[in-house]
């Protein structure tokens, strides 16, 4: 389950940044054109049963602000329970 968190949360951060720079990583476009990926940094958060080490991207200009997990945030609560609820069976009405 800690894994598949980290995954997830990991997931929805590189699509913020290709949200945020307008491209997809590795598109030509991102080739010296101003602001582009600048690797990851390394942050620790805590969810109600876990603690996870994330790998947060960055970018060179620095202007990349992540809603899923924002600068100085430390804690997801309740974020366990919406992955379950993710992957939990639904009432199928087909």
């Amino acid at each position: 389950m800690k894994d598949l968190t980290r995954r997830l949360v990991e997931r929805v951060l590189e699509g913020e940044m290709t949200a945020h720079l307008g491209y997809e990583k590795h598109a030509q476009e991102g080739r010296d054109g101003g602001n582009s990926r600048n690797g990851k940094t390394g942050k620790r958060v805590k969810t109600d049963t876990s603690d996870l080490a994330l790998e947060v991207p960055r970018d060179r200009d620095g202007t990349f602000e992540p809603v899923m997990v924002a600068k100085g945030q430390r804690r997801l609560p309740g974020f366990d329970e919406k992955v379950i609820a993710l992957h939990r069976p639904g009432d199928d009405d087909a």
